[in-house]
């Protein structure tokens, strides 16, 4: 008899803008962008929901203008 695995999902939003969702699975989190400015965070993979809204927000720093 194989056991169930249940899936958690959670939503990644900064700076009052929705990034996306994460997924977990066997692998981990995986990313699925909902806003065009963390497409490049697409279907990466990482070790946990944290992890994933670090590097939503990184990514969100590195995209303004340095003051």
């Amino acid at each position: 008899m194989s056991q169930a695995q249940i899936s958690q999902a959670y939503v990644i939003e900064v700076s009052d803008r929705t990034a996306g969702i994460v997924v977990s699975d066997a692998r981990g989190f995986c990313f699925f962008s909902s806003d065009r400015a963390f497409d490049g965070l697409d279907g990466g993979y990482f070790g946990s929901a944290r992890a994933a809204e670090r590097a939503v927000r990184a990514l969100l720093r590195q995209r303004r203008p340095a003051s």
